[in-house]
């Protein structure tokens, strides 16, 4: 079940809302634990019985992992449980994840040889990647003191299950909402009326602009390498930057709005990150969830920039390396991942982290940083490492070769004029950022722009999805 299908948004989150809103307070959170694994279900099949499995191992582990001031014994078996759980959670990923993935490279490795190994194919779980880190970030922030575990496991089916962000995040660390758990919190009207506006922003990025340039995306990353032209290059890179980025923070606002409805506070996951004028910058207004996750819990225990620089760059390559693979199991995310890697550490080497203070030398450091991610984009959407340094050959080499006929056809005015509609959009100041203004400020210009969505904007996102007009999340894959 998607955000973006009639049965969801007709009848599944109509009947979770209504519910949680006419039942007794001491019912919300087994209304949203139940209704989200049948949407998690929906999807999912026989794979929500690993879902539960891991569930409940972590719930289990998490009044033992608490410390005590009155039991320092108990500290090296807390710290010996801490690890086996978390290699548990890393386990399921790795095996479900990558195993199809190492496996090929040990049967390329074979043949080379004149050898054979066997290939695992195994289908790859919605959510893993997302869920893995919840537990993971549930058993350390209880390890470390920084909350308690939960003792009813209602709750901890809510926080782990719920289903605005249980497919495709944000990835709330546990410490961000163990306080918005108990039965006790208030859900007004008032919340419903400030994550409507938020979730059909949401909405109208993914159906009117994501889902309507994703076929001349498409059609742009599956031309021949031999076809491949300057301007197709350009077009697709350009293209898959804009889908990629309304479709997942589109994704994001529906999932915070949400969130909001079913009176949590989820945190945010983007801030205008093409605003950005250095790669450090990048990283801190894209996918906002995923680096404070890393931060928290590889970067800093690793060491962070407390020992010297060069441990520091050696910090910066694994938590990338990670973030790369984290993505997908494939050589194209390895090398996106070590792509901007390598560029947090060039700019960390040479001081050019820090904005600029000219205006001038600002516009041409958010010039450059969109184009190097424009360019780290082609690994990430490219199907394999040919394709992608093919196409990147073209876009550094102009032509006057101009479009081929399948990128032509796919390239209608209606995609053309919603492309330039997005690069204006993106082009837009980096403050103030759209999803939160929408939902909390009440100026004049919020205001505009809420009826504007709530009428015009859901009017037509509306019937691009009762025409069947839309496509699953990207980051479902992941």
């Amino acid at each position: 079940m998607s955000f973006v299908s009639p049965l969801f948004l007709w009848y599944f989150m109509p009947a979770v809302l209504v519910a949680v809103l006419v039942c007794p307070r001491s019912w919300r959170n087994g209304i949203i634990a139940v209704g989200s694994l049948i949407f998690y279900a929906s999807g999912a099949g026989v794979f929500t019985l690993l879902l539960l499995a891991c569930m409940v191992l972590n719930y289990l582990a998490g009044p033992a992992l608490e410390p005590s001031e009155w039991d320092r014994a108990r500290d090296a078996r807390r710290r010996v449980l801490l690890l086996c759980v978390i290699g548990f959670n890393v386990g399921m990923l790795v095996v479900w994840k990558y195993a199809g993935f190492a496996t090929e490279q040990i049967a390329w490795f074979a043949q080379a040889f004149g050898g054979d190994f066997p290939i695992v194919e195994l289908a790859l779980p919605i959510g893993i990647s997302f869920y893995t880190f919840h537990h993971i970030s549930y058993v350390v922030d209880i390890y470390r003191g920084e909350r308690q575990a939960l003792k009813n496991p209602v709750s901890f089916a809510t926080y782990i299950s719920m289903f605005p962000q249980l497919v495709a995040g944000p990835i709330v660390r546990y410490r961000e909402i163990a306080d918005q758990l108990p039965q006790h919190r208030s859900h007004r009207l008032d919340d419903i009326a400030a994550g409507f506006p938020r979730f059909a922003l949401g909405l109208c990025k993914k159906t009117i602009i994501a889902d309507s340039i994703s076929p001349m995306v498409d059609a742009c990353f599956s031309t021949p390498p031999g076809d491949m032209t300057f301007a197709v290059a350009w077009l697709g890179a350009l293209g898959y930057t804009l889908q990629l980025f309304f479709d997942f923070s589109g994704y994001s606002d529906m999932a915070i709005g949400l969130g909001r409805m079913l009176g949590f506070r989820l945190p945010e996951n983007f801030a205008r990150p093409y605003s950005s004028v250095t790669i450090t910058e990048f990283w801190r207004r894209w996918h906002m969830s995923l680096s404070r996750w890393f931060r928290d819990y590889v970067y800093i225990p690793l060491g962070g920039n407390r020992d010297g620089a060069a441990k520091t760059y050696r910090n910066l390559c694994i938590v990338f390396v990670l973030t790369g693979f984290w993505h997908g199991a494939d050589w194209t995310f390895l090398v996106w991942g070590m792509f901007h890697g390598a560029l947090l550490i060039i700019e960390r080497a040479f001081g050019w982290s820090a904005a600029p203070k000219a205006r001038g030398a600002m516009i041409a450091r958010r010039a450059l940083t969109f184009v190097l991610v424009v360019f780290g984009w082609v690994f990430f959407k490219s199907a394999d490492l040919t394709r992608a340094l093919n196409m990147i050959g073209h876009m550094l080499l102009p032509d006057f070769d101009g479009l081929t006929d399948v990128v032509e056809a796919a390239l209608t005015n209606q995609r053309l004029v919603l492309l330039l509609i997005a690069l204006v959009v993106v082009f837009l100041p980096a403050h103030p950022v759209t999803g939160p203004l929408l939902e909390s400020s009440r100026s004049k210009p919020a205001t505009g722009l809420r009826i504007a969505v709530m009428t015009v904007g859901l009017v037509y996102a509306s019937i691009l999805v009762a025409t069947g007009t839309f496509s699953p999340f990207l980051y479902y894959q992941f």
